[in-house]
């Protein structure tokens, strides 16, 4: 669980990261929660996009992929969020 102060230092960290997954027509699937899973592990902190034609909202989609990755919820904005999982084998960001 994030504590305030951490979740802000995350804010800001994923404030200048560019999205580079995106959820569309096809939902959350299986295929997509391995990529989510393998993003985590590689980078810690990822910015998504859930796109228009998508069944769910931002809000139900982050919920799903982090109850199903184990990540922590960063923040969600419009159709954007932002996830967080400590890596076990490339620990890049240290939370204060």
């Amino acid at each position: 669980m994030l504590t305030g102060k951490q979740r802000s230092y995350l804010k800001g960290i994923a404030n200048s990261i560019q999205p580079i997954l995106q959820i569309g027509k096809g939902g959350i699937n299986e295929n997509v929660i391995c990529q989510f899973d393998e993003a985590l592990e590689a980078r810690e902190l990822i910015k998504a996009t859930v796109l228009r034609n998508s069944e769910d909202d931002a809000r139900t989609a982050c919920e799903e992929i982090a109850g199903l990755t184990g990540a922590e919820i960063v923040q969600v904005i419009g159709s954007r969020f932002v996830l967080y999982r400590e890596s076990k084998n490339n620990k890049v960001i240290n939370l204060p």
